[in-house]
């Protein structure tokens, strides 16, 4: 199973994270397929997030499942409401109608 996760880097007591796509099987830090982004939670006056959504959106849709702390980021950053509405199948539409009649139509001459 593919998983997109946070990878812890920087100092002690000074992290800032890799938004990675990442075997399940791995470690943490470990080994990963592809890096989406970054996340820096200690960064003044903010937090930095960063999230490349059209990477993002193409593994979704492949099937890899976010962790929770990277679905908050993921909300956040509006990639999940774009992964759902590129997902959802639009069911209000009704078919158009179209009434063909076998008969000729008469006009009237006055």
């Amino acid at each position: 199973m593919v998983k997109i996760r946070l990878a812890r880097m920087g100092a002690k007591h000074k992290p800032y994270y890799r938004i990675v796509v990442a075997d399940a099987r791995m470690p943490r830090d470990g080994r990963f397929i592809e890096s989406i982004g970054y996340y820096h939670p200690v960064a003044r006056p903010t937090k930095v997030t960063r999230v490349d959504q059209e990477k993002a959106l193409e593994w979704l849709k492949k099937g890899a499942q976010p962790t929770n702390p990277v679905k908050r980021i993921f909300t956040r950053e509006g990639v999940l409401k774009r992964f759902k509405e590129s997902t959802t199948v639009s069911t209000n539409v009704e078919p158009e109608m179209t009434s063909v009649s076998d008969e000729p139509s008469v006009e009237t001459v006055a």
